[in-house]
């Protein structure tokens, strides 16, 4: 999202103020964000795919509610037309087509409306069969699922996304000899993903409430938090959107705020840290030990404005649309163990790993007849998650490395607060609560997060781990 996106986005919902109805707010917000995943989707090397990725996102989103929508409810006259207005809307878009060169909502000029209309048709088709389908099997929802997780493999994992991206560009008549991952670059597709398969696993599970068409899709699709979070969940969402209210002044003034701030985080602090911030050419061009724990620690601050100003733009912009998101940081770096830093970084990512890896695959293990050790336990669920976790950043050996990291770490806390409870009434109140002690925490819980994005940074193993033994005077 870029400055200008910004500002755009932030007049459209700005409009929304003049409009007094809630009901005609929740039309707009509906219109918006689907335009908008046309609208900030980037151009790729491959032809034409900066419409069909978006495209692909809006299918599989109302895929996604045929499929969990009860079967007893019929579609009432809201969702047709929201239907219509999604079954419409590539061909709408196909039109920009004959608009003058940067009048047109996608980054390149759109296919032909013949071709567009022909595979709508096929898609329209498509989405009812898989709707057809879903009430005579639960199946589909688990194929689904499958479905989802497979397009992220195939965008996160390299050499499957180069192979995929050779197979697009001979089916798109372009060489194949200038294969690049970047050639996938779908946007908003892992938020999309995590919204997508929370809604199919509390669907399978029976929590899933009855969501209306309109709703569901703003709640997937949602333009503020569609590039970088926050994850909401899907019955909170279609509450607010529901009971949305026009802002008031304070909360429209509280929302710019919070666009200013984020873009101040983002476009100024991160951006201008990552002039000297790790990556693999300042990893290589240094050689002073002290300038390398600087470039560390100016990647770990930057990390954090550049994650941090996403979301504030796009909670404020949620503000001012009559939408709260929820909260995805809450001064991490200030926190004095690894498990209170997990509990304020990236929030609602961390949340919905929780709820749908650590919390079942541990319940499952104290259940299963192996009988392990609660302490094992838990460090089998933190290897899983914090894996799982670093490998939705990319399918490598370095992020798998950074979770790997963090997981052990998250044990070693884990085991020594159980060693100090069963101590407490032998240790001074002063240790825990003590300024001294507070403080030596907090550097080292900073120093072991910022350690961990070494991996984060690095392009391979090899390279983080020669950085990091240089940076405690090795290699001399």
């Amino acid at each position: 999202m870029t400055l200008i996106h910004i500002l755009v986005a932030s007049l459209l919902v700005s409009a929304l103020l003049l409009t007094t109805s809630s009901r005609w707010r929740r039309w707009s917000l509906f219109v918006i964000s689907l335009v908008s995943v046309y609208w900030l989707q980037p151009a790729v090397s491959l032809r034409q795919f900066d419409f069909w990725f978006p495209t692909a996102s809006i299918v599989l989103t109302v895929i996604t509610w045929m499929v969990t929508r009860p079967s007893n409810r019929e579609v009432n006259r809201e969702g047709l037309t929201a239907l219509l207005f999604v079954a419409l809307l590539p061909l709408l878009i196909s039109l920009n087509r004959f608009l003058p060169e940067g009048w047109q909502l996608s980054a390149s000029r759109p296919p032909s409306t013949s071709l567009v209309a022909l595979i709508s048709s096929i898609l329209v088709i498509l989405v009812f069969v898989s709707g057809w389908l879903a009430k005579q099997s639960r199946l589909i929802g688990g194929l689904l699922g499958v479905l989802i997780v497979g397009i992220f493999i195939v965008l996160k994992t390299e050499p499957i996304s180069l192979w995929a991206s050779g197979l697009l560009r001979g089916v798109t008549g372009q060489s194949r000899n200038i294969v690049a991952s970047t050639d996938l670059y779908w946007l908003g597709f892992s938020y999309i993903a995590f919204r997508l398969l929370h809604v199919l696993r509390d669907h399978q599970s029976g929590r899933l409430p009855a969501l209306s068409f309109l709703d569901f899709m703003t709640y997937a699709l949602f333009f503020p938090a569609i590039t970088a979070g926050p994850i909401d969940r899907v019955e909170v969402f279609a509450s607010k959107m529901q009971n949305a209210a026009k802002p008031t002044a304070s909360v429209y003034f509280a929302g710019a705020k919070r666009i200013i701030l984020g873009v101040f985080q983002k476009f100024v602090l991160a951006d201008g840290l990552a002039i000297f911030a790790l990556n693999s050419t300042n990893a290589v061009l240094t050689r002073s030990v002290p300038w390398l724990w600087v470039l560390v620690f100016a990647f770990s601050l930057r990390l954090f404005f550049d994650f941090s100003g996403y979301s504030d733009v796009a909670i404020g912009i949620g503000l001012i649309s009559g939408i709260q998101l929820p909260e995805n940081f809450d001064h991490p770096y200030l926190k004095t163990n690894i498990g209170t830093f997990w509990n304020s970084w990236h929030m609602t990512l961390a949340n919905w790993f929780r709820a749908y890896v650590f919390n079942p695959l541990t319940r499952a293990l104290r259940k299963s007849r192996l009988r392990m050790n609660p302490a094992l336990i838990i460090l089998v669920g933190q290897l899983v998650t914090m894996t799982l976790i670093g490998l939705w950043h990319g399918v490598t050996w370095n992020f798998a490395f950074w979770g790997l990291w963090h997981a052990i770490g998250l044990f070693v806390h884990n085991r020594w607060v159980a060693f100090l409870n069963a101590r407490r009434d032998r240790i001074s109140p002063v240790f825990y609560g003590g300024i001294t002690t507070r403080t030596v925490s907090l550097v080292l819980t900073f120093s072991f997060v910022t350690l961990g994005w070494v991996w984060f940074a690095l392009p391979s193993v090899q390279m983080s781990w020669e950085i990091l033994i240089r940076m405690f005077g090795g290699y001399r």
